[in-house]
């Protein structure tokens, strides 16, 4: 663990989220000689961070919307192993966020988001080394690759404008056919017949423990944890001057708004709607999986993921919109697993523990990274869907360019929060 002495600023900082996004933003605002102060209801990444399939998605290059979305979307809504769910009583409040989740489908705008995703993705190694060196967890990430797997040739055919979408832009993939692919990783079963490897991904082993580690640095560095809920903002006559919790409240000369799915609210309190949506996940954990799984897996027919953890086998799909508070529909995390046992015989469910827990998702699959459009003392932090894990690092090191008056090498107009 690093003893390196960082400059002091004189400034305070809050960072309301302490999810990976916000303990990461805190740190490298640390870095700059901030005071800080990191506020969360829950402890470190025990939210969205905690469920985490674990890769750090470095070939994640094309949008969630994509040209073909739109005449698939019936059909994806119909299937009951489909990943995407839209609970039909919560449609109407989250209309706003798919008419716009259409329009960045379209071909042009589905290109130019995976520009910008390819440029942050780029970054992300970089930005990760100096957090993970100072905290003594290089040990938490291991470059594992990624292996997607295809059951057909005509569901490897299907995602062929994604690959090439990747490809344009310099992610490395290598074919193998299903022969290769159980080479590669022997548990899997008769039915893959082909395989496309990205040996570029990193796994996180755990990713709650990456958070809590980051975490207990922050406060080695005399940074202060606080584990309250943030109601509010005390306004002052030119803007925000502090965090409201249920305790008590904070002076900041400076704010940070990274507080996952909850961001959309407090933001509406500094007067900016943004389009976020709950994106739920599921994920099951299986202690004792009964197979070694050498590499992380994406089935494309099964929508499942494989991810190999410290506490054993994590099985994750699912985007299902719905109210933050709705109660969690578990028969889907049945089904996850018995999708996940048809491509690996022999996995063993005794023991098993089942999640939900809901991503901040932007229409653009793009996240809200920024100072607000109202008051310069405020920056947001939030909305990275899928890739919360992936740019946390990336994000915080923004951040703190971004309150340094340092323009970062970064086309930041796609990430405003009002480009809605």
């Amino acid at each position: 663990m690093s003893n390196q002495q960082f400059p002091r600023d004189g400034r305070h900082a809050v960072v309301i989220g302490a999810g990976i996004v916000g303990t990461c933003c805190a740190l490298y605002l640390q870095r700059e000689g901030l005071a800080v102060t990191l506020i969360d209801r829950d402890g470190p990444g025990e939210a969205a961070s905690f469920g985490n399939a674990g890769a750090l998605g470095l070939a994640s290059v094309p949008p969630l919307g994509m040209p073909d979305t739109l005449w698939k979307a019936p059909k994806m809504l119909l299937d009951p192993m489909h990943p995407l769910v839209v609970r039909w009583g919560h449609l109407p409040k989250a209309l706003p966020w798919f008419v716009q989740f259409i329009k960045s489908s379209q071909r042009s705008q589905a290109e130019a988001i995976a520009d910008v995703r390819a440029d942050l993705l780029g970054r992300v190694y970089d930005a990760y080394g100096l957090l993970l060196e100072d905290a003594g967890a290089k040990g938490l990430v291991h470059n594992s690759g990624l292996l997607m797997l295809f059951e057909s040739e005509r569901s490897r055919s299907d995602v062929e404008y994604g690959l090439n979408m990747r490809r344009r832009r310099g992610v490395k993939i290598e074919e193998l056919s299903g022969d290769e692919a159980r080479e590669m990783e022997p548990a899997l079963g008769p039915l893959i017949e082909r395989g496309v490897f990205f040996p570029e991904v990193s796994q996180v082993v755990n990713p709650l423990r990456l958070t809590q580690t980051f975490a207990q640095h922050f406060q080695v560095r005399g940074g202060t944890l606080r584990r309250e809920t943030v109601k509010g903002f005390d306004m002052g006559p030119d803007g925000p001057k502090g965090v409201v919790t249920d305790v008590g409240r904070y002076d900041a000369d400076l704010m940070v708004l990274a507080a996952g799915v909850w961001s959309k609210y407090l933001a509406r309190q500094l007067g900016s709607r943004v389009l976020l949506e709950a994106e739920r996940g599921y994920h099951t954990v299986l202690p004792r999986p009964g197979v070694d799984i050498r590499v992380p897996l994406v089935s494309e027919d099964r929508h499942v993921t494989f991810g190999p953890m410290e506490d054993g086998l994590r099985l994750t799909s699912m985007a299902e919109f719905a109210d933050i508070d709705a109660p969690p529909d578990y028969a889907r995390a049945e089904r996850i697993f018995a999708a996940a046992r048809e491509l690996i015989p022999g996995l063993d469910a005794e023991g098993a523990t089942q999640w939900v827990g809901s991503r901040p998702s932007t229409p653009d699959s793009l996240p809200v990274i920024g100072p607000s459009p109202r008051f310069a003392n405020v920056f947001f932090a939030f909305g990275h869907g899928h890739l919360g894990l992936t740019l946390a690092a990336l994000t915080g090191r923004i951040v703190a360019d971004l309150i340094q008056e340092r323009r970062p090498n970064i086309a930041l107009g796609p990430l405003s929060p009002d480009r809605f």
